[in-house]
């Protein structure tokens, strides 16, 4: 199944993170102060809210673009995030989710989807549910997928707080990448390389089994079941 491919084609982009800035990923929030890592939490709630809004109006102005483009703006926007340490890193994280946003509508619009549908705004926020690329536990990549993040009844306020802590660890790690000595720019351009690719072959996977169990009339879950399987077959 090729959404099976693509979904382990995500979680790969990692690997070249790591072998980037010579860590593992699992220390990687370490190297943050408590200050940062204490507020993880509210800044990445205050990051997806503004970039929900900025994502949103930006649609009357700028057009989707292909994805290779989506991902050498935020590699570019993460090198320059990166030179000036946690400061810049800190300042560039919500410009970098909103484009990561806009990427996920974009594709949200090639399944078919209205991002300016309530439903389809909340499935968007969705794909950040997912584990991020440096994430090495499969079992919490599918987190998304099997738990299909019930989004019946759930405000976008809702959902960001039910997100944020998630994202929050994801963006940890890629803001202590950031940070690391001499080589924070290169840090910054692959981090952004690899969660820009990472998200956007995610959103790929969630409008895809969206898509084809609407056209096959089944379950959803049946779909995503079935996809879980292929999974073990790759």
């Amino acid at each position: 199944m090729d959404l099976a491919r693509r979904h382990r084609r995500a979680g790969g982009v990692g690997l070249q993170v790591l072998n980037v800035i010579g860590a593992q990923a699992e220390n990687l929030l370490e190297r943050l102060p408590d200050r940062v890592k204490n507020r993880l939490e509210s800044v990445t709630a205050r990051a997806l809210e503004s970039a929900f809004d900025a994502a949103q109006h930006s649609r009357g102005y700028v057009p989707d673009q292909r994805g290779w483009l989506n991902t050498a703006l935020t590699t570019a926007m993460g090198a320059a995030g990166g030179a000036g340490g946690l400061p810049t890193a800190l300042a560039e994280l919500p410009v970098t989710t909103t484009v990561l946003l806009r990427a996920i509508q974009g594709i949200a619009w090639e399944h078919g989807y209205d991002p300016a549908d309530p439903e389809t705004a909340k499935e968007c926020l969705a794909v950040f549910a997912s584990a991020g690329p440096l994430e090495a536990d499969d079992g919490v990549d599918m987190a998304f997928l099997s738990a299909r993040v019930t989004l019946t009844g759930a405000t976008v306020n809702g959902l960001i707080a039910r997100v944020a802590p998630r994202l929050g660890t994801v963006l940890g790690q890629k803001l202590a990448a950031q940070t690391v000595p001499v080589l924070g720019a290169a840090a910054g351009a692959a981090t952004n390389y690899a969660y820009t690719s990472y998200y956007q072959e995610m959103a790929a996977v969630h409008f895809g089994l969206k898509r084809l169990a609407e056209r096959t009339g089944r379950p959803r879950e049946a779909v995503v079941e079935e996809f879980r399987a292929a999974l073990t077959r790759i």
